[in-house]
């Protein structure tokens, strides 16, 4: 007689481990929900574009250049451009101008010079009378301006062009520096 079979004992289960098919079944699953994360992105980046707006630069001055003339240096293909500008502190803080640099787009080239010091005006005026005629009081590095305070003065800077060459010039730029602020940019065209 045959013996009955067995049947034979179910392995035991391991409870520790989860099959593959269930852990990663699905993306929903797996995912969260995309509405969220979408909403705050969003959110951060209005965020983000309100506080760059909040404390964007703004500007410190607004002026011109009222005038720009030029002689020639003797044997040297350079000329002295005195450059008479005007502007106003339009900020709610004093301004302290630190620098003033000039540059030229003249023959398809760019040129730049920073103003020189007022000390050196009786000097150039001495050797080129025509610079006086054209000048106003020199404008001083280093000077202050209250809050919606003008100013206006001359300065003087060095480019080796003809004043022909100069009168020919496609742009005058004037950049106005100021300690703790951004800078300042006038410009003009030809004149």
């Amino acid at each position: 007689m045959t013996s009955p079979s067995v049947p034979p004992e179910p392995p035991e289960e391991n409870l520790g481990q989860v099959p593959m098919t269930e852990e990663f079944d699905s993306f929903k699953h797996t995912m969260p929900n995309a509405v969220p994360i979408v909403a705050a992105m969003l959110l951060v980046v209005v965020i983000i574009g309100i506080l760059a707006f909040v404390f964007r630069a703004k500007p410190v001055a607004a002026g011109s250049i009222d005038e720009a003339f030029a002689v020639a240096v003797p044997d040297q293909n350079t000329s002295l451009i005195l450059v008479n500008l005007s502007f106003q502190n339009i900020s709610e803080k004093p301004l302290r101008l630190t620098n003033v640099n000039v540059g030229v787009h003249a023959k398809s080239a760019d040129f730049k010079d920073d103003f020189a010091p007022s000390s050196d005006f009786p000097r150039y005026f001495q050797a080129f009378p025509a610079l006086e005629q054209h000048a106003h009081p020199a404008l001083l590095r280093d000077s202050k301006l209250a809050p919606q305070e003008k100013a206006s003065g001359s300065l003087v800077v060095a480019f080796p062009l003809t004043p022909e060459e100069f009168a020919a010039r496609d742009s005058l730029t004037v950049t106005l520096m100021f300690a703790d602020h951004p800078s300042v940019k006038l410009t003009s065209g030809k004149k």
